[in-house]
């Protein structure tokens, strides 16, 4: 993944942060939400495939 891959995903997902978070969290708190909903995220998307292989 090369640094502009990279900076489209991190916008991307800071976009969604500031749409559904936005009055919920304030925006310092936003870090502590983001990085366990990607990783719950990761394991869904890592369980789902294994579950196709049956």
């Amino acid at each position: 993944m090369n640094y502009i891959q990279h900076n489209q995903i991190v916008n991307f997902i800071w976009g969604i942060a500031d749409d559904v978070l936005r009055d919920v969290y304030t925006r310092s708190k936003y870090r502590d939400i983001i990085l366990p909903f990607t990783v719950l995220r990761r394991l869904d998307a890592l369980l789902e495939r294994s579950q196709t292989c049956y």
